[in-house]
């Protein structure tokens, strides 16, 4: 014999109720800009977390996986040329501009009801051996199109007060397309009119010994010296 709810309309007995959803956090990255006092390069994203339906939230521990997409924006002939050395000759790229990771970034957002604002530090890194930083680097202007993937946990009060987790749905992303001026501004206030090239040890070390017994003052003006007899031969 089936069990029939009461007349007041009650749950019958041995059916469940519907365990409630923890909080569902949307983001927002609301602009970039170059952060200008610190020991390395760096630029702040300014994301916006916002929680739709009002419930409080004690913190989210957050995950946040930066992409750059390059398929996702144009290029005109004399950067396609900078970008060979990446992504191959032009007409392949429909298979080769695949998404670059930039950065794994580590968040904590603080409490918040209905919505806050944190600063995301991104490390610049300046290393043209990196494709992440190559590719920024051959950009002359326009825009960089990223897309920020998240993950992570929301803690909460559930509804006796006590301490609830819930996962940032793997499903939760968002694009951003960033000026690449703000790039740009980054590096050439950390290292106006300079470029980085990584060396093996021991090249570094022959660079050196060159150095020294040309009685140059630096590492660029031997490598200028170098090319320059390398041209002229």
């Amino acid at each position: 014999m089936s069990v029939q709810p009461d007349v007041l309309g009650a749950q019958a007995p041995g059916i469940a109720e519907p365990a409630s959803t923890g909080p569902e956090p949307e983001f927002e990255v609301l602009g970039a800009r170059p952060l200008r006092h610190a020991a390395a390069p760096m630029l702040i994203l300014d994301l916006r977390v916002s929680e739709p339906s009002g419930r409080q939230v004690y913190m989210i521990g957050l995950t946040i996986q930066l992409m750059i997409e390059p398929a996702r924006r144009a290029y005109d002939d004399a950067t396609r040329e900078r970008l060979v050395g990446l992504f191959g000759a032009p007409e392949r790229w429909a298979v080769t501009t695949h998404s670059l990771v930039w950065a794994q970034l580590d968040v904590v957002v603080p409490a918040f009801t209905g919505s806050t604002t944190v600063t995301v530090p991104i490390a610049c890194n300046y290393d043209l051996e990196v494709a992440a930083a190559k590719y920024l680097h051959s950009l002359p202007d326009g825009e960089v199109p990223l897309a920020l993937h998240f993950n992570g946990m929301v803690y909460y009060p559930n509804e006796q007060g006590g301490l609830q987790m819930v996962l940032v749905p793997w499903s939760c992303s968002v694009d951003y397309r960033m000026p690449v001026s703000i790039w740009g501004e980054t590096i050439e206030h950390y290292y106006p009119n300079t470029g980085w090239v990584a060396l093996r040890s021991e090249t570094l070390l022959s660079l050196e010994h060159e150095r020294v017994a040309r009685g140059l003052p630096t590492y660029d003006a031997c490598v200028q010296r170098l090319l320059g007899e390398a041209h002229d031969a």
